[in-house]
């Protein structure tokens, strides 16, 4: 998206909800070409994922989460631009915290932009939000663009996060053997739980409340959210893609008996074999300042170097706010990459902006 002053004609616009499940071949495979078009435009130089691995996705249902999808229409019928959204389905456990919250992201091809179309697709995301009860819209952009119409909206920027990357063949691993002896070290009395692959469902069972509790502990300046937490019934779903194209789930744990000290937590994609994510990295509030962090994350990277020693990069993001991660990361040689910004909004921001907006007979759902 892009800034809403117009620099050219007005489409107009017909917005159509895409429901993955009764679409035609005809829209998926003109969703898919927007789909490959948005990609090339936001992620110049990225791998693309394919076609039908993207039509699996989109295909998927989400046990705890509902997802809508509305795409904008150009003349000759082809998708120019998209609005998806999601939000905890009430009534699953834990929902309440979640009710007033709402995600969105999207985003119009470059060629009609500064048209409409981006007004339109808000139209959409309001009448969501009217609809389903919502109070907080949640947006992320990265675009020098997106950032500046989110602004123009009234949306306000809570939390900036950095994508950083780091070469594999660049890290001294003697240094990386030290950090894991001093974060392991008998010394401290705790003790290590490493997995490679899968965790078994019953100890992710036991694990996703302490997880959790690091996860909601991390920095997030100020984003009105609800509690962090990793949810069980993700997984089952999350390993049994991997099962299909490969891949792999790795967790490093350290143990103060049964209370969680330290995780790290990383997957590799068969798809990208050169490179990892690097997810998780946290420490309980009263194990941190001895070392712990550096040595789960250099127990991880020797993990990931001894079972795919193809892995030439690293990616991970972190809050620019959680100045301790951003320095490991930077001794590590990870190097920022992008910057992403999280801005929220509200139902009354979006009427103010929608009214000064013309509209057009055609700018309706169909």
């Amino acid at each position: 998206m892009l800034e809403p002053r117009a620099a050219h004609p007005r489409h107009t616009v017909t917005t159509t909800v895409f429901d993955p499940q009764r679409a035609s071949e005809a829209d998926w495979d003109r969703f898919l070409a927007y789909w490959r078009l948005r990609s090339a435009e936001d992620h110049p130089g990225e791998p693309v994922q394919p076609d039908a691995d993207r039509r699996r996705e989109v295909l998927k249902t989400a046990p705890l989460y509902a997802f809508h999808r509305v795409l904008a229409v150009g003349g000759h019928g082809e998708f120019i631009g998209s609005l998806s959204t999601s939000f905890r389905r009430p009534g699953t456990p834990g929902s309440e915290p979640f009710a007033p919250f709402i995600d969105a992201w999207g985003g119009v091809l470059l060629p009609h932009r500064r048209r409409g179309v981006a007004s339109a697709l808000l139209r959409t995301l309001l009448a969501q939000m009217e609809q389903h009860g919502k109070s907080i819209a949640t947006i992320k952009a990265h675009m020098p663009g997106g950032h500046a119409f989110l602004r123009a909206i009234g949306a306000s920027e809570k939390h900036r996060s950095v994508e950083n990357r780091m070469r594999f063949d660049g890290l001294d691993w003697q240094e990386l053997a030290r950090w894991r002896t001093e974060g392991f070290a008998p010394a401290h009395g705790l003790r290590a739980e490493v997995h490679a692959g899968r965790v078994p469902h019953e100890r992710l069972a036991a694990l996703v409340g302490p997880m959790s509790s690091l996860f909601d502990d991390a920095p997030t300046s100020g984003l009105q959210r609800p509690p962090f937490r990793y949810d069980l019934e993700d997984f089952a779903p999350w390993y049994a893609e991997m099962d299909r194209r490969g891949g792999e789930h790795f967790l490093v744990l350290l143990l103060d008996g049964d209370e969680l000290a330290a995780m790290c937590e990383a997957s590799w994609n068969a798809r990208y074999p050169d490179r990892m994510s690097q997810r998780l990295t946290a420490v309980s509030r009263k194990w941190r300042g001895k070392g712990l962090a550096k040595g789960v994350k250099a127990a991880m990277l020797q993990l990931v170097r001894e079972r795919h020693p193809e892995v030439t990069l690293a990616i991970t993001s972190n809050a620019e706010v959680n100045a301790p991660m951003l320095a490991i990361n930077h001794r590590l040689g990870f190097a920022p990459y992008r910057h992403d910004g999280l801005y929220q909004v509200g139902t009354r921001s979006l009427r103010d902006f929608l009214a000064t907006r013309s509209t057009t007979p055609e700018e309706a759902s169909r």
